[in-house]
């Protein structure tokens, strides 16, 4: 057997383009709320190295909107959102919380003291000097009650104090 074929031609008025396209289009809205505090510790700072945590509560109201208006003048869009976070924080060793408060509280008698010593040493050392605030001005309370302890004792040991009177 013998075959016999002829060329086989394509028809000339033919035309093949290949023009693939393609096109994605989308919008993205991101929109996030992030609370600062929500729910931390209340710290009290008493001086360098003492504090103490309390019972906490925390209302933080938000509120997050947009207005869009597109591209054609038909479309408009509004997006309002509202919130809000209440968080409460109670520690569960309270304890420790009136350990704290006690030692507060002896830092801040022993500041006390410190101040009366020291505003004694100063209001001593100026009438010393010979000097004080003068009378009538705001300052003059400072060191009012800073005496010597002599005339504590002269009033103490004397048998009949001789009150002041007057010059006719």
């Amino acid at each position: 057997m013998i075959l016999c074929s002829l060329p086989a031609y394509a028809e000339p008025e033919t035309q093949i383009t290949s023009a693939p396209t393609s096109q994605a289009v989308g919008t993205v809205n991101n929109q996030a709320v992030q609370f600062q505090n929500n729910g931390a510790p209340s710290r009290q700072q008493f001086r360098s190295g003492t504090s103490c945590n309390g019972a906490t509560m925390t209302f933080s109201p938000f509120y997050m909107g947009n207005d869009t208006v597109p591209m054609d003048s038909e479309g408009y869009v509004k997006n309002n959102n509202w919130g809000a976070q209440l968080n409460f924080m109670i520690p569960l060793d309270g304890s420790m919380i009136e350990q704290c408060k006690s030692v507060a509280r002896r830092i801040e008698q022993r500041q006390r003291l410190d101040y009366i010593l020291l505003r004694s040493t100063k209001c001593a050392a100026l009438q010393k000097d010979g000097f004080t605030f003068r009378p009538g001005s705001r300052y003059e309370a400072l060191c009012n009650d800073i005496v010597p302890i002599v005339s504590i004792t002269d009033a103490v040991t004397s048998p009949d104090p001789v009150p002041d009177v007057p010059p006719l």
